[in-house]
């Protein structure tokens, strides 16, 4: 259920109530019983705790499976290089400064 805000017309009193969207909106002030309006909100931030919060988080059991198998060929077509004593090719050097 959505916080609603509302100020009064009469006395300018800000209250905050917790109602259903289907509810009707209040018309009078707890205050000083005045008119009422519902005033824009910027409504409910979101929190992101923890680790995690990607877009892969909450895909589909196959989706995992696939993307698991994906990272497995890629890191055992990566071995063989490594397995072979073969060094990364280096970096030229840099060029000196005048």
């Amino acid at each position: 259920m959505p916080t609603y805000e509302y100020e009064c017309g009469a006395c300018g009193h800000r209250f905050e109530v917790f109602q259903r969207i289907s509810a009707p909106p209040r018309k009078r002030c707890p205050a000083c019983r005045g008119r009422v309006r519902r005033a824009i909100s910027g409504g409910a931030g979101f929190l992101f705790k923890g680790s995690g919060f990607y877009t892969t988080d909450y895909r589909s059991e196959s989706y995992r499976k696939a993307a698991k198998s994906e990272r497995a060929a890629a890191s055992a077509s990566a071995a063989p290089a490594a397995k072979s004593g073969e060094k990364p090719a280096a970096k030229p050097p840099a060029a000196a400064k005048p």
